[in-house]
């Protein structure tokens, strides 16, 4: 149970959009409700509403050292203290900026994450990897330190605010979960609906693929062995992720929302769930009929993935600079023998992504 009153100081840290559709509804939640993971001793009403609030632009861009220093100042200026704690209210971006800023701070002070999106609250939120973006070319979570919060809230109810564009991203975040666990859990998250992801039934879901998360963690908690199951999709999606970034930055996206959807950070590893399935099948014997489905998943909810044969040797020079790689020059992988069965750190060849890119550029 996380006492908030032996705090000196409790700082909110949010983004834009969250502070204009949820702030109200976690102040409401955390001091009428109790959360069924919540852990906080009631009532907390008082403290919260003396808390000090940055609320960020919204968007993985803002994922930078700038966003960083942005905290540090406001911490400073509001004179936080290593008796503070901050709390995360936001997706993956606020929790992986926040839990940096307060690992760092001062050589660390304690933090909370409240996840207020799905990818969030399966994935970034737990699991104790913070950290921002970097470099040029830009580096997905380059500079980062492992910093554990002292209290992950979850909260389905507050799913209810967000788009169907971000249930899907977190959802393939869920789908990666499963596919790692078992034939049963995957197929159970293939029929679920995703219409009602604030029900009892779809809450299970959420909590079985945090459990499972937690219990690799619990196994690996510096990332040096089987956690790297858990890159399984990513060394591909956060390339494709990386290289939207940069034409968004650069003007060569539209701000047409179907389009900039496929930045979102699901979407992307839905993408490389597919390619990476693919170059399973290519290496580890994974069933075709396994990469057939995702191929489905993938066009019947996310859509075509948005590179073509043109972006293929800026994606690969992403995917060298990817922080999985153990060695200069050559591109690891997770992959799949079978559901339920990853390869870790899984040597790849340029040729045999080009090849993964191919097929994923024909469906």
């Amino acid at each position: 149970m996380l006492d908030l009153s032996r705090y000196d100081r409790i700082f909110i840290l949010t983004d834009e959009q969250v502070a204009s559709c949820c702030l109200l509804a976690f102040y409401d939640v955390l001091s009428h409700h109790q959360s069924p993971i919540t852990n906080l001793q009631s009532p907390i009403s008082n403290q919260l509403s003396m808390a000090d609030q940055l609320v960020l632009p919204a968007g993985e861009q803002h994922k930078t050292l700038a966003s960083v220093q942005r905290i540090w100042d406001w911490l400073l200026a509001q004179h936080a203290t290593r008796a503070s704690l901050l709390i995360n209210l936001g997706g993956g971006v606020i929790c992986d900026l926040g839990g940096f800023a307060a690992a760092t701070y001062m050589r660390g002070i304690d933090y909370v994450n409240v996840p207020t999106t799905l990818l969030a609250m399966v994935d970034a939120a737990s699991g104790g990897k913070t950290g921002f973006d970097y470099g040029t070319p830009l580096v997905k979570n380059a500079i980062g330190v492992f910093a554990h919060p002292v209290q992950t809230i979850i909260e389905p109810r507050l799913l209810a605010t967000l788009p169907p564009e971000q249930i899907l991203s977190g959802y393939a975040e869920m789908i990666k979960h499963a596919l790692l666990q078992s034939p049963e859990a995957f197929g159970e998250l293939l029929d679920c609906d995703l219409r009602e992801v604030t029900s009892p039934a779809f809450g299970e879901l959420i909590r079985q693929s945090i459990v499972f998360k937690a219990s690799i963690v619990a196994q690996d908690p510096n990332d040096h062995g089987i956690r790297q199951a858990l890159n399984f999709g990513h060394t591909i999606g956060h390339a494709i992720e990386a290289l939207l970034l940069s034409k968004c930055q650069n003007g060569k996206i539209t701000n047409d929302k179907s389009t900039n959807n496929k930045c979102l950070h699901g979407y992307c590893v839905m993408y490389g769930l597919v390619a990476e399935a693919y170059l399973s099948h290519m290496i580890c014997g994974l069933p075709a009929e396994t990469v057939s489905t995702l191929s489905r998943l993938m066009l019947e909810n996310y859509g075509a993935a948005p590179v073509t044969c043109s972006d293929y040797e800026s994606l690969l020079a992403l995917m060298q600079h990817d922080k999985k790689n153990r060695e200069q020059g050559t591109i690891t992988c997770t992959l799949l023998r079978s559901i339920g069965q990853p390869v870790t750190g899984q040597p790849v060849t340029p040729a045999q992504l080009r090849e993964s890119l191919e097929y994923l550029c024909s469906l």
